[in-house]
């Protein structure tokens, strides 16, 4: 059995408290709220913290609420609380519907949302709806907090604009319009059950079901969770008949650094890419 390298633990009860030893420690720490990640990076010694902050036990940090014309949603609320949260299936199923897909219901009791953002795997299923939904996200250090757009979050492969002294506390969500539907389809790996191809969508229809807006986002086949521009561009101002449909989501891998690995070449995932956004697309016009 593999086994980590030695570190102190530090247990937070406040986000206080956890900036405190943020600060004390920077570089040197590393942030533990579901561990699903991190644990096992330890436990292969591909990480190897001297200090370990939990925060997993701060419980101002878990919530879902409705704040006039916004969702807040606290950073350690759980996948779990996600998929059954009744606010969210009324305003964003997007949200829960997405929980369901990830993992197992073990993962989902203890995963949070806000620990897989700030952890910007490009296979996880999370950070896609975040910025399909274009959630803005609430980031508190030493000096206060400040607010970054979902797409401005992100910078790479398991990268963010998060500072060593700072954490994810909380994301917000606009309501969506009249006349909004959204889908979150993905080719999972059997065994992780990590997006090896995903997509989520979201659609907003005019009166006479012209495609008003368009946020989709690819998971899963690129280096980094991603914008489809050319298919949101495609669909702007369109009828959403099949044929506008197919042709919109044959772009979506256009300009992402596609993977190549065990679960699929980078072609396959450009044919896979294009599948699962025609999919999202057409199951959000339904709902929309």
């Amino acid at each position: 059995m593999s086994i980590p390298a030695v570190f102190d633990y530090h247990p937070a009860k406040t986000v206080d408290e956890a900036l405190a030893l943020l600060q004390q420690y920077g570089d040197e720490a590393k942030v533990l709220a579901g561990g699903h990640s991190l644990i096992p990076a330890m436990k292969l010694r591909l990480s190897q913290p001297e200090h370990l902050i939990d925060i997993s036990k701060i419980q101002e940090l878990a919530y879902i609420r409705e704040e006039n014309d916004v969702i807040a949603i606290g950073a350690l609320t759980t996948y779990t609380q996600v998929e059954y949260s009744d606010l969210l299936r009324r305003v964003f199923p997007l949200m829960p519907e997405c929980a369901s897909h990830i993992a197992d219901q073990q993962v989902r009791n203890r995963g949070t949302i806000g620990g897989s953002i700030a952890h910007a795997d490009p296979s996880a299923d999370m950070p896609g709806v975040i910025l399909a939904l274009k959630a803005e996200l609430v980031i508190q250090g030493p000096n206060g907090k400040r607010t970054v757009s979902a797409d401005e979050f992100i910078l790479g492969t398991f990268e963010t604009v998060l500072e060593p002294n700072e954490l994810l506390v909380e994301l917000r969500f606009p309501k969506p319009a009249a006349k909004t539907g959204s889908a979150y389809t993905k080719l999972s790996n059997r065994a992780s059950h990590y997006a090896i191809a995903g997509c989520a969508a979201v659609l907003s229809l005019d009166s006479d079901n012209t495609c008003s807006a368009a946020s989709v986002v690819v998971t899963g086949a690129a280096m980094q969770t991603a914008r489809a521009s050319a298919t949101e561009s495609a669909l702007v101002g369109k009828q959403l008949t099949s044929e506008t449909i197919a042709e919109a989501a044959s772009h979506a891998a256009e300009g992402l650094e596609l993977v190549g690995d065990i679960h699929g070449s980078p072609e396959y995932r450009r044919q896979m890419v294009s599948v699962m956004t025609r999919r999202a697309i057409e199951q959000a016009l339904e709902r929309a």
